[in-house]
């Protein structure tokens, strides 16, 4: 299957024996892992959409012959994450990859409000209390790794998708944090900031793409650079873009990335995306 690695019989041994990765039924999710399937390591994965992911798993159980697990799960609903504990609480989980995500695009005021707090609630608490709980587990066994999705947008303020651009602005930061803590319990945190990715996230947050990165190469760079560093941008277009916005003051960054994301917005000013619609595997 495109993107895969070879098996690795060393990953399972560094990661332990199962991967958990959220927002798999789509995108970088799903590209990550049909990766991790063909290094042999099992799978939880979680999304809201159970009939795509069962899709996905029958493939990798077929091809791959890994255990797959699926979880239909809204990450969202405040629940989710006692669901998502007690499901996994006797695998040996020592990869977590919170890849869920949603986005839209537009002026902050058309907004709808509820649907920006659920943002919220996908992009960093659910973030946040995946983490605490498997670091903690990964902590107590001395192993393990962890896979935070920040953005290229993560390192200023975005206009026309500011509430996003804050959310993984929060990921990068807080993976940023939680690396030194961790890595002396032999934990390896890293954040991917990725920049356009061919995946139909674009499309449901109301923006075009003239130029993106595929997910599959997105993928092996972030897993390259598991263990090895602790902010990565994969992609071409997220070191292109990347490097020539570091130097310039962050006030101009800002500007320039607003009108990059108003560029690629597809719908008129005012009018709104359809809240449930920009939900990428969550």
């Amino acid at each position: 299957m495109a993107g895969s690695e070879p098996r690795d019989s060393s990953w399972a041994a560094r990661f332990g024996a199962y991967a958990l990765v959220t927002g798999a039924s789509d995108g970088i999710g799903r590209a990550l892992a049909v990766d991790l399937a063909g290094r042999g390591q099992n799978l939880v994965l979680v999304a809201r959409r159970g009939p795509v992911l069962d899709a996905l798993a029958a493939d990798l159980r077929g091809t791959r012959g890994i255990d797959v697990r699926v979880l239909a799960l809204d990450l969202a609903a405040p629940d989710a994450i006692w669901t998502l504990a007690a499901a996994t609480e006797t695998l040996d989980i020592g990869l977590l990859v919170t890849a869920a995500g949603y986005g839209r695009s537009g002026p902050f005021l058309s907004a709808d409000r509820d649907g920006e707090t659920d943002m919220l609630a996908v992009n960093c608490r659910a973030v946040l209390e995946c983490t605490h709980v498997f670091a903690g587990r990964m902590a107590a066994r001395g192993r393990g790794g962890i896979v935070l999705l920040s953005s290229l947008v993560a390192f200023q303020g975005v206009p026309h998708a500011a509430t996003y651009a804050a959310s993984k602005a929060w990921v990068q930061a807080f993976a940023e944090g939680i690396a030194p803590e961790l890595a002396g319990r032999g934990v390896s945190v890293l954040a991917a900031a990725p920049g356009p990715v061919r995946t139909g996230f674009g499309a449901r947050a109301g923006m075009t793409m003239a130029a993106a990165d595929s997910p599959d190469a997105v993928a092996r760079a972030i897993l390259a650079a598991l263990g090895r560093r602790r902010t990565v941008r994969p992609g071409r277009l997220s070191k292109v873009l990347g490097w020539g916005l570091a130097t310039l003051p962050r006030p101009l960054r800002s500007t320039i990335m607003g009108r990059i994301m108003k560029g690629m917005t597809a719908e008129a000013d005012g009018e709104q995306t359809d809240r449930d619609a920009t939900r990428e595997a969550a």
